[in-house]
């Protein structure tokens, strides 16, 4: 079950369950689509994965299986992040 954060890990950006603009990785990395695609160029900065456009969770659903409150703010050095992958 995707935990469906709630900000951009860079910038921390809110991304609520239903937003158009979260992206994540493959370990659930989230940022939102102008982080990933104009700062980290498609590569997520943890694990060197790339993006996908995170699915939104059907509102029915929510009272079940709810999206996460834990917000994970851990901002990148992005020339750092660009050289580390020839980017």
């Amino acid at each position: 079950m995707l935990a469906l954060r709630p900000t951009c890990e860079h910038c921390n950006k809110s991304l609520p369950y239903n937003s158009e603009e979260a992206v994540i990785c493959t370990f659930e990395c989230t940022y939102c689509t102008t982080c990933a695609s104009e700062l980290f160029k498609h590569v997520c900065p943890n694990c060197g994965g790339n993006f996908s456009k995170r699915p939104i969770r059907p509102t029915h659903l929510l009272e079940k299986y709810p999206a996460s409150t834990t917000i994970v703010y851990k901002p990148k050095d992005v020339k750092a992040h660009l050289k580390k992958y020839n980017l």
